[in-house]
């Protein structure tokens, strides 16, 4: 599903009912914190410290973490961007505890959050998107993704190339691989392979003389392969839409 801001839908291709989403969870998990702890531009936000269990889940076999040392206090910005570039789930859980004290009450802002965008097809059960139960739609998500954009805070985070976990010398490149490609300025990836590979993106381009936000939305490639050749096939996906709209919307926009 695509959507121009300004235009509005480009249309949606496949069944539009709820899938689980792996990771493009924390693109609630991201707007809930912001919107209870809302930062500016370049600013830190508020002073986070690790506690003892985020620590202990910093390394892990079975799902994608970030190191963080218990008893550190980190920002959080650079904890909001080591839970979007690389995607560290128990950097997700860690922030849900800060804000809410546990991660129950959290989830239960998520879903608050979500009805009141009007994402009526969506189920949060969980922070991360480790949990199969976590459903939405590409329409669900591409509200979420468009009220999300409009903070100046959470755009930078999701345009961040790389970061660097403090205190553990670890650089992560960001998982979206096309961050920084025709456009692109985000947005988030997830994959696992009961969800498949998923994608949600945003380009700029030039439409009719303004620039305008493009926000996409690619859910559910070749679920039930593995997690690489999920997210594989959403990248590919999202590459081949990105290059159709950057060269025919200009075109249809003017005969419009």
């Amino acid at each position: 599903m695509v959507l121009v801001e300004g235009i509005g839908s480009l249309g949606t291709r496949g069944e539009q009912k709820p899938v689980p989403i792996a990771s493009v969870t924390k693109v609630m998990t991201a707007y809930v914190i912001l919107k209870e702890h809302p930062m500016r531009a370049d600013a830190p936000g508020a002073a986070v410290v690790a506690d003892q269990r985020a620590a202990d889940e910093s390394y892990s076999s079975v799902e994608t973490t970030a190191p963080v040392l218990a008893g550190r206090t980190y920002t959080q910005r650079r904890l909001l961007e080591l839970m979007m570039v690389p995607s560290g789930n128990n950097v997700a859980r860690l922030l849900a505890r800060w804000d809410a004290g546990d991660e129950k009450a959290f989830v239960a802002k998520m879903n608050r959050a979500a009805a009141g965008l009007g994402m009526g097809a969506t189920t949060y059960t969980g922070v991360s998107g480790m949990e199969t139960s976590t459903r939405s739609t590409a329409a669900d998500q591409l509200r979420l993704a468009r009220a999300a954009m409009k903070d100046p805070a959470f755009r930078q985070i999701v345009a961040t190339a790389s970061v660097t976990a403090p205190g553990a010398g670890v650089t992560f490149r960001n998982t979206n691989k096309l961050l920084g490609r025709d456009g692109v300025i985000g947005l988030k990836t997830g994959s696992s392979t009961p969800a498949g590979g998923n994608l949600v993106w945003a380009t700029r381009q030039e439409v009719a003389g303004a620039d305008r936000l493009v926000i996409g939305v690619v859910l559910h490639q070749r679920a039930g392969t593995s997690p690489a050749e999920g997210s594989a096939a959403a990248h590919e996906a999202s590459r081949a839409l990105i290059a159709a709209i950057r060269a025919e919307l200009p075109a249809a926009a003017n005969r419009a």
